[in-house]
């Protein structure tokens, strides 16, 4: 199983850079689930290695972040509460991981820490993604939203960058232990679409059952 997801892991690894980093940072941050763990530590990696750098990495990761952020403020600010929650209902919407749960959860934090919420919100598990579009519904001013969202986005790139940075001078013990890690992320990741497979069809069952009530 290791010698199949090799060179995957290699092709992944060296189209790495700064534009890539940049677009999926992005994507990680907009309505779609992209997990950001996989995107900013593995170019650290390479920046530790030098073929990037280490500081246009967190930028390029500060950037995207904001970018992903600025497309959920700027929908929700546009359609309005009544059509993201009617969104959040859609089959589409349950296969990206959002439902109405989801961004009531986050519209409540929001409400409870006002504009610093899209700071806190950055460091925060499943509300990372979500936390931009409470502040497109409430009309936040878009210059503190863009300074709180820089700010959290700076903090969690920094983190994930001095963990690639990390795992970098463990490079001896990981290439050790390789088709064991290989494997483990294997089943993660298994694990990963099983979680994701239950939570659909549990909130497509919900959904049916609220119909029928």
């Amino acid at each position: 199983m290791a010698e199949f997801f090799s060179p995957v892991i290699d092709w992944y690894m060296s189209h790495i850079n700064y534009f890539t980093v940049t677009l999926l940072m992005t994507i990680e941050s907009s309505f779609i689930p992209f997990p950001s763990e996989i995107v900013i530590p593995p170019a650290a990696w390479k920046a530790a290695n030098g073929e990037l750098n280490i500081f246009l990495v967190t930028l390029c990761g500060i950037t995207g972040s904001i970018f992903g952020a600025l497309i959920n403020y700027y929908l929700a600010l546009f359609l309005g509460r009544k059509i993201i929650y009617s969104l959040a209902d859609t089959k589409i919407a349950h296969l990206l991981l959002i439902n109405r749960e989801g961004i009531q959860k986050a519209e409540n934090y929001f409400i409870k820490y006002g504009n610093i919420s899209t700071f806190i919100g950055r460091l925060v598990f499943a509300v990372r993604q979500l936390i931009s579009i409470p502040a497109g519904l409430s009309r936040m001013k878009l210059k503190p939203f863009i300074f709180y969202t820089s700010l959290g986005s700076a903090i969690w790139s920094s983190i994930l960058a001095a963990l690639g940075y990390f795992l970098y001078s463990q490079k001896a013990l990981l290439e050790k232990y390789y088709s064991i890690l290989t494997n483990i992320f294997i089943v993660v990741g298994f694990l990963l679409v099983v979680w994701i497979v239950i939570k659909v069809f549990f909130i497509k069952r919900k959904n049916s059952i609220s119909i029928e009530e």
